[in-house]
């Protein structure tokens, strides 16, 4: 084996492309090569010379991988991993580490969601919408009008992220029950009033607002399909900040348009960016950002921090973290 390491950093123009790329490597260990590219397929013999990849949500398909036949590891730089292959790697024998355990993400994507939880209980839209036209809106919008205080918030996922929104949620006086394949430990749970876990169709039927915090596997693919829209509450909203294919969209626009549920917040949709033809863009009540959870300054700063932290790690002989496949 080569005493060299090749790595490939692919950072999208809108993380800052090659100057942040070029900054970050600098962070590698001495006798570390690094190629730093815009999309994966720029650089074909980088790509085939690579012992590492870091990604920032750029895709690695089955072709990328099977072009790299030295590829040992593929670092994702962020929480989610669904852009990557996970077949191919695992057929491959390439690791596939994210930054899950970091929390790089978390402040802000929990901040992101409770700006879209405010925006839809205090109709912000609407009413900047109505007082930009000169319409006084408030005898309209009052009927539509509440408090986070006092309701109940479901969250479907209580890792770094959901536990950074329960920390908030408590502090709204809301109560938190949560979803996921395990309990958490109750010393954790106390942080958050006593968060109960419950199972998912009760956690539907329970809220009042139900925030998605899961990864994307084949498992949770429409985890929140047009069966499990009708649990909810006519006054629930529904918040996602996670992946768009979590909801079955359609059967979400389904249930706006007929009135079934209160609302919506989406960061998140799929495809990305969505195509003019995707419902919810006009669908009632929904207010929508452009997959914004994890990109402040702050947070690209962290997320890039801890995927070239695990990838050195690698690289310097540490068994890496957050391994998903």
């Amino acid at each position: 084996m080569p005493s060299t390491k090749n790595v490939l950093a692919v950072v999208p123009p809108h993380m800052g492309g090659r100057k942040a790329g070029a900054g970050l490597a600098t962070l590698l260990p001495d006798g570390v090569d690094v190629t730093v590219v815009e999309t994966v397929d720029e650089n074909p013999q980088a790509l085939r010379a690579a012992h590492v990849v870091i990604t920032a949500l750029s895709p690695v398909t089955a072709e990328h991988l099977a072009a790299a036949p030295e590829l040992e590891l593929v670092q994702c730089a962020s929480h989610g991993f669904d852009y990557v292959d996970l077949d191919a790697a695992r057929g491959q024998g390439v690791v596939v580490c994210t930054i899950g355990s970091s929390g790089a993400e978390a402040q802000n994507v929990a901040e992101q969601t409770f700006a879209l939880m405010l925006a839809l209980a205090k109709q912000l839209v609407p009413a900047h919408a109505a007082l930009a036209e000169g319409d006084w809106a408030l005898p309209r919008l009052q009927r539509s009008l509440t408090e986070l205080s006092g309701k109940t918030i479901g969250i479907v996922g209580l890792g770094a992220i959901g536990q950074q929104v329960a920390r908030r949620a408590t502090a709204f006086d809301m109560t938190v029950v949560y979803a996921g394949r395990r309990p958490v430990p109750e010393e954790t749970t106390a942080r958050f009033g006593g968060a109960r876990h419950v199972p998912l169709d009760e956690l539907l039927r329970l809220s009042d607002y139900v925030t998605l915090h899961a990864p994307l596997t084949d498992g949770t693919r429409h985890l929140l399909n047009a069966e499990r829209l009708a649990l909810l509450k006519p006054s629930a909203f529904v918040i996602n900040t996670a992946r768009g294919a979590l909801i079955d969209q359609d059967a979400l626009a389904d249930a706006l348009e007929a009135g079934a549920l209160a609302g919506a917040g989406l960061d998140v949709f799929d495809p990305e960016p969505p195509t003019p033809a995707l419902r919810l863009l006009k669908a009632p009540n929904v207010v929508l950002s452009p997959h914004v959870g994890g990109v402040t300054r702050e947070t690209v700063l962290r997320i890039a921090l801890a995927a070239v932290e695990n990838a050195a790690g690698y690289l310097t002989g540490r068994s890496p973290a957050d391994v998903v496949s």
